[in-house]
């Protein structure tokens, strides 16, 4: 964006929305960072909190504010609505959180209608469908963060497997944010090498049942996460971060993020994850590669079952 000074809204100021602003003050990405909440004080003693150890961080202001401090944003992130419990999927949480993204959705609309909007909160494909059924914005900037924190933890756990740096491996998820989520291993390349002849290159370390495995690892990073210490947020934190550098600095990064889909592999109005290019307008390009048969069911699947779980709204 051409703007040199960057404010950047957070509507939701709990573990996620919190750590999101934290993560981008110490990665300087905003000049202005406001935290907007149900609860004013959270938001402002999270602020402070923050704001305290900005002699440390990139020169930036966070501070605690109302629906009309968030007034001419350039992104909006929205982490509000009731956490995921023990137990419960992320489709589970669509009753709660509707009411809940409608109302940001208004407000947003009404005090940037110009922004980006990236949409966090769960389910997020399905909220990011309600904000933009609610405010029309263009599909191209209302971004779910998707499953590019899913991609990041296959590349993590194949990182391990094959005992190299994660930067030297492209993996990507694919589809809902949730339980239909799939790796596309058709396309993962590690060193520019398919997974076959990589996992020959370095002593067939890719048995036929690591491929589920791992897929398996994946889906259930986040129910292992709750289980242990009752949410997630670093990981996402750091997700939504990248993205957000993605967009402000016109990189036309390609990310795994939620878009709205127009006929893309044959699926139509639904939010869902495909490598994406993005700008300094949000969505540039939604990229759709060859992929098997298989992992093409798989992604109808996965749109099947986001359109079945809006139908519930």
């Amino acid at each position: 964006m051409s703007r040199t000074a960057i404010k950047i809204s957070i509507v939701g100021a709990g573990f996620v929305g919190s750590t999101v602003a934290y993560t981008l003050m110490m990665r300087g990405i905003a000049s202005e960072i406001v935290l907007v909440d149900v609860n004013p004080d959270k938001a402002a003693g999270e602020a402070m909190d923050i704001e305290h150890g900005s002699p440390f961080a990139a020169e930036s202001v966070a501070r605690a504010g109302s629906y009309e401090d968030t007034k001419a944003s350039d992104i909006v992130i929205i982490t509000a609505g009731t956490n995921q419990k023990p137990g419960e999927t992320r489709i589970d949480l669509i009753a709660r959180n509707t009411a809940i993204m409608r109302d940001v959705a208004s407000q947003i609309a009404e005090q940037s209608p110009n922004a980006v909007v990236l949409i966090v909160s769960n389910p997020v494909d399905v909220m990011a469908y309600v904000f933009r059924e609610v405010t029309s914005f263009p599909k191209n900037r209302v971004i779910g963060s998707g499953t590019n924190l899913d991609s990041a933890r296959l590349r993590y756990l194949l990182s391990h497997k094959f005992d190299v740096d994660s930067h030297n491996i492209h993996a990507q998820v694919w589809g809902e944010h949730g339980d239909s989520e799939f790796p596309v291993w058709s396309l993962v390349r590690v060193g520019g090498m398919n997974i076959n002849e990589a996992s020959a290159q370095f002593g067939d370390v890719m048995a036929d049942h690591d491929y589920e495995a791992i897929g398996e690892a994946v889906r259930n990073a986040a129910y292992e996460i709750i289980n242990r210490k009752g949410a997630t947020y670093y990981g996402i934190a750091m997700s939504v971060a990248r993205i957000s550098e993605a967009i402000l600095r016109d990189e036309k990064s390609i990310l795994p993020v939620s878009v709205l889909l127009r006929g893309e592999y044959g699926i139509d109005d639904v939010y869902l994850s495909l490598p994406t290019v993005l700008g300094e307008h949000g969505v540039e390009k939604v990229l759709t590669p060859s992929i098997s048969d298989e992992e093409l069911e798989k992604l109808h699947n996965s749109a099947a079952v986001l359109k079945e779980a809006r139908a519930q709204i």
